[in-house]
C-alpha cells in the first residue's frame, strides 16, 4: 500500500455509489480514512455538508492537494489519475475508456435508476405508494438485464479488463438481484459471480453487513 493518508472519504457502508468508490479504493491499494456518515444524524449531515454542500456522499477530500472530489464516478476518475490501481480502472485507449464510461453509465443510470424506483415507493407511506410505477420499474429493469446479458456473453467484465464499470456494477447489481432476480439472464448472473468473488467487492460487502437489514427488500 502506498501512504496516502491525506485522503478521507465520507460514506455510508450501504450506499451502492459509496461501494463503487470504495471497490475502487481497494483495487488501487490506497490508505485512506473512512468518515462514516449518518444522514438521518445533524451532527453528520453538517459535517458532510461543509465538504460538499449537496450534502451527498460519497465524497474524497484530499488534504494533500486541498481539492474535494464529490461523486462516484468522479472519484474513481481522481484515483485512476493520482493512485492508479495494478490495472488501471479507466484505459488510457481513448476507444477503450469510451466503453467503460459507457457500461458505468449503464449500471448508474439505468439499473440504479429502476431499481432505486422500487426501493423509494417501499420506503414511502401507504397513501403515496405507486403499485403501476413500482410495476413499469421492475419491467425496465428486466429490460437492462437482457441488455447486459447480452453485452456480456463473451466478457469476463463489463468493458474488457476489471474497470470502473465493474465498480459501478457490483452493488447495484447485487441490490437489482433483490428486487428482481437475474432469472433467466446466464450471462448477467455468472458475471455477479464473478463480482461476488472479486476481492475489492467481497471486502466492501463484508463491511456493508451490519447495515445490509436496513435495505428494504420487501
Amino acid at each position: 500500500k502506498r501512504n496516502t493518508m491525506t485522503l478521507t472519504l465520507y460514506y455510508h457502508p450501504l450506499s451502492n455509489f459509496c461501494q463503487k468508490a470504495l471497490i475502487a479504493l481497494y483495487e488501487s491499494k490506497v490508505d485512506f480514512t473512512p468518515a462514516f456518515i449518518d444522514l438521518g444524524n445533524e451532527d453528520d449531515r453538517a459535517k458532510l455538508g461543509a465538504v460538499w454542500p449537496m450534502v451527498k456522499f460519497p465524497v474524497l477530500k484530499d488534504e494533500a492537494s486541498g481539492e474535494t472530489v464529490p461523486e462516484a464516478t468522479i472519484i474513481i476518475e481522481y484515483l485512476n489519475d493520482r493512485h492508479p490501481a495494478a490495472v488501471p480502472l479507466i484505459p488510457a485507449d481513448r476507444d477503450a475508456a469510451r466503453r467503460v464510461r459507457l457500461m458505468d453509465r449503464f449500471f448508474d443510470l439505468h439499473v440504479n435508476q429502476h431499481m432505486f424506483g422500487v426501493v423509494s415507493d417501499r420506503l414511502k407511506p401507504d397513501k403515496r405508494k405507486d403499485p403501476a410505477g413500482v410495476e413499469e420499474a421492475k419491467a425496465k429493469l428486466a429490460e437492462t438485464y437482457a441488455l447486459a446479458d447480452k453485452e456480456l456473453a463473451n466478457r469476463e467484465w463489463a468493458a474488457g479488463d476489471f474497470s470502473m464499470a465493474d465498480c459501478a456494477a457490483a452493488p447495484t447489481l447485487y441490490y437489482a438481484n433483490r428486487i428482481v432476480p437475474f432469472g433467466e439472464h446466464k450471462n448477467l448472473a455468472a458475471y455477479f459471480d464473478r463480482l461476488m468473488k472479486r476481492p475489492s467487492f467481497a471486502r466492501v460487502f463484508e463491511e456493508a453487513a451490519a447495515y445490509r437489514h436496513l435495505f428494504p427488500a420487501e
